[in-house]
């Protein structure tokens, strides 16, 4: 049973940063991807950014050039550094991994979240 585990959030002051854990339970190579999910209060889950298997990156507007995705595969663990904060960034981060099995049918897989917060 896959288990993502997700920890780094926290209180932070504009400007300042973190940087998010997700430790998966089994072989990260096992997934076509994964990636950073928010939700802010009262709005829709988006992606923040993602990370394939082959090491392509995608990130969301809004933090590109403050946000970056990698992974350690020795770890089974993918991070999120966060700089330059914004209180428009607090939200609930959520980790995701997912599979394609065939095209067309994807399994996605979600960690519990974890709250960070932009506030002075």
């Amino acid at each position: 049973q896959v288990q993502l585990v997700e920890s780094g959030g926290g209180l932070v002051q504009p400007g300042g940063s973190l940087r998010l854990s997700c430790a998966a339970s089994v072989s990260i190579f096992s997934f076509n991807g994964m990636g950073w999910y928010r939700q802010a209060p009262g709005k829709q889950r988006e992606l923040v950014a993602r990370i394939t298997s082959g090491d392509t990156t995608t990130y969301t507007d809004s933090v590109k050039g403050r946000f970056t995705i990698s992974r350690d595969n020795a770890k089974n663990t993918v991070y999120l550094q966060m700089n330059s904060l914004k209180p428009e960034d607090t939200a609930v981060f959520y980790c995701n991994a997912f599979r394609v099995l065939v095209p067309g049918k994807v399994v996605d897989y979600w960690g519990q979240g974890t709250q960070v917060t932009v506030s002075s």
